[in-house]
């Protein structure tokens, strides 16, 4: 049995071609493209990896903002200032002083340096001086302990308050300790626990482990040095 040849198909005029009767496609829209279509921007630069620590950053401490004394340094100096300014241009317009100034000027005049009130005055003077000296090359913020810097862009801090809290229920967890007592300083940490049972000794080596742990998983830039008492709870009366 024979077949008659398919006709050949005619173009389009207007130029375009349908679909193929044989089921033959061009490529498809959904399919994998070109990896060399898609190679994206070749200009961005590409970040890189790398398992090497970060440069270890300075450690300081916290420097304290201090609105309260500045806020009243400040509003004292103005309130004199303004008086002083208003005194002197009220005697410039022909008008009396006024009697605090006065006072003051026939005071400083008459009285001798050895006096009482000069010399109680000049003392304040200076001690608000050096307290203003004092508050101003200081950090302040005793109560935060510096952190260790993992990143030079990141800085934390941790309570003294916290610190010792969380140190003594580390404490709390050794055999034999009823009570402890942590105190957190900028350079040591002292406790004092008491011990219902056991020997003094175990417990206060079971206790300085511990906290010798605990402190270095708190991470502090300088891990403060440790004093650790153990006693016998005290005998009721």
């Amino acid at each position: 049995m024979t077949t008659a040849p398919r006709p050949a198909r005619e173009p389009d005029p207007d130029g375009a071609s349908g679909p193929d009767p044989d089921g033959a496609s061009g490529p498809d829209p959904d399919g994998p493209s070109n990896p060399d279509d898609d190679r994206g921007d070749s200009t961005g630069a590409v970040p890189v990896l790398t398992d090497e620590p970060a440069p270890e950053a300075p450690v300081r401490r916290f420097w304290a903002v201090r609105r309260i004394p500045a806020a009243v340094l400040a509003a004292l100096v103005l309130g004199g200032a303004g008086l002083l300014l208003y005194d002197v241009a009220a005697v410039r317009a022909d008008r009396s002083a006024m009697a605090w100034r006065r006072e003051l000027a026939d005071g400083l005049a008459t009285r001798p340096l050895d006096d009482t009130a000069v010399v109680l005055g000049a003392a304040v003077a200076v001690a608000l001086g050096l307290w203003l000296l004092v508050l101003a090359v200081t950090p302040g913020l005793r109560e935060i302990l510096p952190m260790r810097r993992e990143h030079a862009d990141v800085r934390a801090g941790l309570d003294r308050e916290a610190a010792a809290l969380a140190l003594r229920d580390r404490a709390m967890e050794v055999s034999g300790v009823q009570s402890v007592r942590v105190r957190v300083g900028r350079s040591k940490v002292a406790a004092k626990a008491v011990s219902h049972f056991r020997a003094l000794d175990e417990v206060r080596g079971d206790v300085e482990t511990v906290l010798a742990a605990g402190i270095d998983e708190l991470a502090l830039a300088r891990p403060p040095a440790l004093s650790v008492r153990v006693a016998r709870p005290s005998g009721k009366g």
